[in-house]
């Protein structure tokens, strides 16, 4: 142990491969021995270490000086120190991107540790003899995972190896791995998007067009209320947009089981499914969080307030989901997309010669559903911080008789033929029972904005809709 350096403070040093870190550890030693914390998870995710949730701890025990292991990158993230001894370790990028087959080398003893990400090979050299290499793992091993190795006398990597590779002990397979050029690289996790037959399901579905890494499920594929524990190898994936809703706002007033089912336990389920895996949730909540009664924007951190069977659902399914480690609550309102919708409705009316009375004392601004999906990407792939954000569509507020009158207008009628009644006027009659709706559904685009996304103003998205 006399190259072990004591007295070292806790420290992360980048290294030349993304996510790849090289970790300082304070040892403290005496006549007796030493004592180190090999892995303190609040000391080390508090100087930026991903909390990436170790589930096996496994020892590699070498005897010899030259024992020489690698290059294997695995599909999860390890944790690798040495107990006693001392190596050299090599690690190349075998993930799919622009750092593919980037190298880093380092000598490794006690004081230190590094952090290797999902897809950077990993290989070491023992410089001491009885040398004991660990490694803190998040996955179990499977023999569904999806490997990629690297010989280790690549020529395009070259490895400068203390001790020359044909003076040490390699195994057979170790040394029939490919070399660069023919190595299959680590694909990116996937993003899973649920509810996938919905409107923004179908937005979804055109964001990411073209895009291997995303797969799309509907209800039949994937039934979110039955427990989803083996339904995929969730460490292979990254993300789960939860697209899924039980939307039918009056009926849940009635049929309060479907809507807690849709809205509340199966987003239960996938919220334990992300915590779990480490996977980020992103879930898209709604105004009918709040009861309508501000006077200016509702921010982000407003409490909640429902009126509704439909608000309260969706207030819980935002609690559940704010305890994902790693989550993305997209708050939104009056959204529009493909099928059946009002600005439908109102232009299939203009067409027919029919006046309708629309109700004038709710007021918000509608969102399109490629805007919310075009904010999810950007939440998603910017490094934005988790959390709540509202995403609506920008410009001044308006009620659905303002949008009913600038829908006729657009399409070549005359506004004044939309009358506008009040909210108890136009449910008067109604035969079923009626969810509150909020009467102000404005939300603030503050958040969103500051990290670089630019919502659309909802007039000109109203205008695009339109003509298409």
């Amino acid at each position: 142990m006399a190259e072990t350096e004591f007295g070292k403070q806790l420290q992360a040093i980048e290294t030349t491969i993304p996510g790849l870190t090289l970790w300082e550890l304070p040892v403290h030693g005496d006549s007796r021995g030493w004592f180190k914390e090999n892995w303190q998870r609040e000391k080390m995710t508090a100087l930026g270490l991903a909390d990436f949730g170790p589930v096996q701890n496994n020892v590699s025990f070498n005897d010899a000086v030259g024992t020489t292991r690698g290059i294997h990158a695995e599909p999860w993230d390890k944790w690798v120190s040495v107990a006693t001894g001392r190596i050299f370790g090599a690690w190349v990028d075998l993930r799919e991107g622009p750092t593919f087959g980037a190298v880093f080398t380092a000598e490794i003893d006690p004081s230190r540790a590094i952090f290797v990400p999902r897809g950077v090979g990993n290989s070491y050299q023992t410089l001491e003899p009885d040398t004991a290499y660990t490694y803190l793992v998040n996955d179990h091993w499977s023999p569904d995972a999806s490997y990629s190795f690297l010989n280790l006398a690549d020529e395009t990597a070259a490895v400068d190896w203390p001790i020359p590779l044909t003076d040490v002990e390699i195994s057979a397979k170790d040394l029939a791995h490919p070399r660069l050029a023919d190595v299959v690289p680590i694909p990116a996790k996937k993003t899973l998007v649920v509810g996938a037959g919905g409107q923004l399901g179908l937005a979804l579905r055109a964001a990411y067009a073209g895009d291997a890494t995303v797969e799309f499920a509907t209800r039949a594929d994937l039934d979110l209320t039955a427990d989803l524990s083996g339904a995929r190898r969730w460490r292979d994936y990254g993300t789960i947009v939860n697209a899924a809703a039980y939307t039918a706002v009056d009926a849940a007033e009635t049929d309060r089981a479907g809507a807690w089912a849709g809205n509340v336990s199966a987003v239960a389920q996938l919220a334990r499914i992300a915590t779990e895996h480490g996977i980020t949730l992103v879930h898209v909540s709604s105004d009918y969080v709040f009861d309508g009664s501000a006077t200016s924007a509702y921010r982000e951190d407003e409490p909640f307030a429902p009126l509704g069977v439909y608000g309260q659902t969706k207030a819980a399914a935002d609690a559940t989901v704010s305890t994902v480690p790693r989550h993305y609550i997209v708050r939104t309102s009056w959204v529009i997309g493909e099928g059946k919708n009002f600005v439908r409705t109102m232009a299939s009316l203009a067409a027919r010669g029919v006046d309708p009375s629309v109700v004038d004392d709710q007021v918000g601004r509608l969102t399109f559903t490629d805007d919310i999906a075009r904010g999810i990407r950007h939440l998603t792939s910017s490094g934005a911080p988790y959390g709540t954000y509202n995403l609506t569509g920008a410009g001044e507020p308006a009620s659905w008789a303002d949008i009913a009158a600038e829908v006729f207008e657009l399409t070549g009628s005359d506004r004044a033929r939309v009358t506008g009644v009040s909210t108890e006027a136009y449910f008067a009659s109604a035969a079923a029972p009626v969810s509150p709706r909020p009467r102000w559904s404005v939300l603030d685009l503050a958040k969103i904005e500051a990290t670089g996304f630019t919502p659309r103003d909802w007039r000109e998205s109203l205008r695009e809709y339109l003509a298409e």
